[in-house]
């Protein structure tokens, strides 16, 4: 991923040294912890289960994803499973894993929501994982292999288009 330095000149990109300081994100994903993603639960639980994963990499969002980051965020759809699956989720047609899509960001630090029963959402969270603000991992993937691909991606509101 090519990066620029985050500044007021570039606020939606991410930083060269790959950490953020003023990132709640980055303080959290950078302590301890020696893997390269992190996993938590979401302070604001839209599901019964509501995990987010964390890269420790500082990438503001999905928006700042080029085709060399397929791999990152296939890894995070398969800790996102594997954490429903150790918590006995086992209706993974009734899931949901995906980012939202700026400006509808609360942390500016690409995350993961990974959400069971899908079906199920809070009354008062559902509409935040609706396709206005929200793309789900398959969905990102596919623009990813289409920029891979040679295609040009723009953003148009929450949705990739290619030109």
């Amino acid at each position: 991923m090519t990066e620029v330095k985050n500044s007021s000149e570039h606020p939606n990109t991410s930083t060269d040294d790959n950490y953020d300081e003023t990132c709640v994100f980055c303080t959290i994903a950078n302590g301890d912890c020696p893997q390269t993603n992190i996993l938590f639960i979401d302070i604001y639980p839209g599901a019964a289960h509501h995990y987010l994963v964390v890269p420790k990499k500082h990438i503001h969002s999905c928006k700042n994803l080029e085709a060399d980051d397929i791999s990152l965020v296939k890894k995070m759809a398969e800790i996102g499973r594997s954490v429903l699956k150790s918590n006995n989720v086992t209706d993974f047609e009734d899931i949901s894993l995906g980012f939202h899509v700026p400006p509808y960001i609360s942390v500016p630090h690409l995350h993961l929501h990974v959400l069971a029963p899908y079906s199920q959402l809070y009354m008062k969270t559902e509409y935040k994982f609706t396709d206005l603000s929200y793309i789900t991992v398959e969905a990102l993937l596919q623009a990813l292999e289409m920029i891979k691909g040679g295609r040009k991606l723009k953003w148009i509101n929450c949705f990739p288009k290619y030109i």
